[in-house]
């Protein structure tokens, strides 16, 4: 699965995810007079290309005859607390796999990263697990599950008063400035994305593998 989210680890670009809704600051979201709740809690979601994992026997072989693991991460839900000073976010997810060789068991474990980005661009946090899944003897798929949770600190979450001020405030028809977006302000601007949060899962690939899930 490529999510839409529109971030490389390592190669960067932006990011479009999903967040969780629940109450926060007030903030405009389109257009002047538009507003909309910003939530405290991270984004969450999977960078492109990372969602998908392949493995073949021959480290060196991309041959359909040579492969031996395929997976992706799908599911992902979340929930998040914003109660006090510190906002904890759990992500967890499913990983669906495939083998081509079914004869015997067989468990493989599969390396995932969380990383918790600050701006869009910032790694506050990176961890690394695994997920395990078992094959039965002559099973061709299998399915297994993982998690990721976050702390994020209220304040630094949180927008400045002034910067609230400024993206709130009443504008009437008479208003100089009655038809600017505040978020066209760049120190506004500067301000949300300084105040904005993902949390990012996806596989822990190599160079390669990267390389392979962008251009298949």
């Amino acid at each position: 699965m490529h999510s839409a989210a529109r971030f490389l680890l390592p190669a960067a670009a932006g990011l479009t995810l999903a967040a969780c809704s629940s109450e926060g600051d007030l903030v405009v979201n389109q257009g002047v007079g538009v507003t909309a709740l910003r939530s405290l809690c991270p984004a969450v979601g999977v960078p492109d290309y990372t969602g998908d994992i392949t493995t073949f026997r021959s480290p060196n072989s991309r041959l359909a005859s040579d492969l031996d693991i395929e997976a992706n991460i799908t599911n992902v839900r979340t929930t998040c607390d914003e109660q006090g000073d510190r906002i904890y976010t759990n992500a967890t997810f499913d990983v669906y796999a495939s083998r081509a060789d079914t004869r015997g068991a067989r468990t493989v474990e599969l390396p995932y990263f969380a990383v918790v980005l600050r701006g869009g661009s910032s790694v506050v946090t990176k961890r690394v697990g695994t997920v395990s899944v078992t094959f039965a003897d002559g099973q061709d798929r299998a399915v297994g599950q993982g998690q990721a949770g976050a702390f994020i600190n209220r304040a630094d979450a949180t927008l400045p008063e002034d910067v609230r001020d400024r993206i709130t405030r009443k504008r009437t028809a008479g208003d100089a400035d009655a038809a600017l977006d505040p978020l066209a302000d760049p120190q506004v601007r500067a301000a949300v994305q300084a105040a904005s949060f993902e949390l990012l899962v996806g596989f822990q690939l190599s160079e390669e593998q990267l390389a392979y899930n962008a251009t298949r």
